[in-house]
């Protein structure tokens, strides 16, 4: 009867908890052990204070469950690639992949509800996750709509359009929760329009507020534009999910790079406020500070890259810091109350197509390595010295570590008009390497560089522990725990293709899990505990 009873709770359990739902405030303050939200918390931080797996015990990490994607006809033309994060509320993992919602068992990997979209076209590239709001589960799709689920069922409740689809905008950020708004971001990159970002009602879908990622005419910034048809054709998608500080109500969101993408000759200034952190009150939608990574960008190097918000020391004094690894190559660590740059460095070492840094630690572009009808040979490529796959800032060593993609590309302008229109040229990799960087907050400098072998890129995202742990991929399928203070290899395993999401943890019934996407499937890994049966 003992043994019946444990595995009735085993089916049962998940679904009564599920029925607490998660309140908003509820992400405050985490349950120890959960994943509330797209990156485990507010800050971005992706560390986690579990530590049952630790460095002692690592070397016993085993596979408790995989849970393989069906998604039958449409779905992405990469292949259902998982680059969502799964969250964990109430012993259910919740995660996506474009069109496609699923629900499942925490423990042991069984399937509890998926739901499909009927997609109307858009383009398949990616989705990051869902946000959830009590029993309510949001996620957006490739063809620009928030829908919003029963989070317990599965069942379909409302959808409700966020962006034009005959515009080729599309939707793959995870949503964010922040009180009573549902934070939802674009993306664009085929046709010149503008970026936004969005609040939106949780209850119907409404519109809050809507922040324009470039100013109108007369607006502050709107001097950096040259007229007002190119700030109505400017970019600046929101594609990635930003970060919170609940204690100075402050949502920080990053910027894509401003349109046409590699001919700037109609947008000259330094087209605010694409390619920027801005940091917005979140109950208004109102601009408070902004920073600019890649003033008058023309290389396609979104600023998207997620804002980790830390509280740590400088120069013996406590300061409230964002940190952020730019897909230009710069490393950009700012006062988060008011947006001032406090470090600026490289963590790309061959970076080339700047000749420096000015007093608001902006880099400053090198003419010479702009797009040009013959080519410019420039470090890094378009696709970045690093990407989406998310960081992690542990706050017990003190370093920001992120996956890196040094490369050499030749970058061609192709349109020559007066008004160019779309990308305007194109760029030509010709060499590429992956690396785990850590970086000092406090210097700026690189602490360690793991460079992997073998050709290929990373998209893997990293997640650090208090067991003095650093999980990550390498491009040749391997699923890595690192020492995060030394960078040494801990323990490997291989996966049937390269991690292609960000790694969480969570700890259900006093047990750890290590979740990690692969292609289309999703690995959980545990520690075998002694003493049962």
């Amino acid at each position: 009867m003992k043994l019946q009873a444990a595995i009735l709770m085993i089916f049962v359990l998940p679904v009564s908890l599920a029925a607490q739902g998660l309140d908003p405030s509820a992400i405050l303050h985490p349950v120890p052990g959960s994943w509330p939200t797209y990156n485990g918390d507010y800050s971005g931080r992706r560390f986690s204070s579990l530590k049952q797996i630790n460095q002692t015990d690592v070397k016993d990490l085993r596979l408790a469950w995989l849970y393989q994607i069906h998604t039958g006809q449409g779905g992405s033309p990469f292949g259902p690639e998982i680059k969502s994060t799964p969250l964990e509320v109430d012993g259910i993992l919740y995660f996506t992949v474009p069109d496609h919602a699923w629900a499942i068992d925490a423990r042991t990997g069984r399937e509890i509800w998926q739901y499909k979209w009927q997609s109307q076209g858009g383009i398949h590239i990616g989705n990051r996750g869902v946000a959830i709001y009590h029993d309510w589960l949001y996620f957006e799709t490739p063809d620009d709509h928030l829908v919003c689920l029963d989070k317990n069922t599965g069942k379909f409740r409302w959808a409700v359009v966020i962006a034009d689809l005959d515009l080729e905008y599309f939707s793959t950020p995870a949503p964010l929760v922040i009180n009573s708004h549902i934070i939802v971001g674009v993306g664009g990159d085929s046709l010149d329009v503008p970026g936004y970002l969005e609040a939106r009602d949780p209850a119907t879908g409404a519109v809050q507020w809507r922040f324009n990622t470039e100013p109108r005419p007369g607006e502050p910034g709107s001097n950096t534009w040259p007229n007002a048809q190119a700030m109505e054709h400017g970019g600046g998608m929101t594609w990635l999910t930003g970060t919170y500080d609940p204690e100075l109500n402050l949502l920080f969101w990053g910027t894509g790079n401003p349109n046409p993408v590699h001919a700037p000759q109609s947008r000259k200034g330094d087209n605010l406020y694409t390619c920027s952190i801005v940091a917005l009150n979140p109950d208004t939608g109102k601009l408070v500070w902004y920073f600019q990574a890649s003033p008058h960008d023309t290389h396609d190097w979104d600023d998207v890259e997620t804002p980790v918000v830390f509280d740590a020391d400088v120069n013996g004094k406590p300061r409230k810091l964002i940190a952020q690894a730019a897909r230009n190559g710069y490393f950009f660590v700012l006062d988060r109350t008011n947006g001032k740059n406090l470090v600026t460095s490289r963590f790309d070492p061959d970076l080339n197509w700047s000749e420096g840094v000015n007093q608001k630690g902006q880099p400053i572009p090198n003419p010479e390595k702009q797009p040009k009808t013959d080519g410019a040979l420039v470090n890094p490529a378009s696709g970045g010295a690093t990407n989406w796959p998310p960081p992690s800032f542990d706050p017990e060593s003190g370093l920001f570590y992120l996956s890196s993609t040094p490369s050499y590309s030749v970058y061609y302008l192709t349109d020559t008009s007066a008004h160019p229109e779309g990308y305007g040229g194109r760029d030509s990799i010709v060499w590429a390497e992956s690396a785990l960087v850590a970086m000092d907050y406090k210097t700026g400098k690189i602490r360690w560089r793991h460079v992997y072998p073998g050709e290929g890129e990373s998209f893997s995202g990293i997640l650090t522990t208090a067991g003095k742990l650093l999980f990550t991929g390498d491009p040749s399928g391997n699923f890595i725990a690192f020492d995060p203070e030394s960078g040494r290899i801990l323990w490997h395993t291989v996966l049937t293709s390269s991690a292609s999401n960000g790694p969480m943890t969570y700890e259900l019934n006093g047990r750890q899990y290590l979740v990690v996407g692969a292609g289309d499937i999703l690995y959980a890994f545990t520690v075998p505990q002694t003493g049962c049966a």
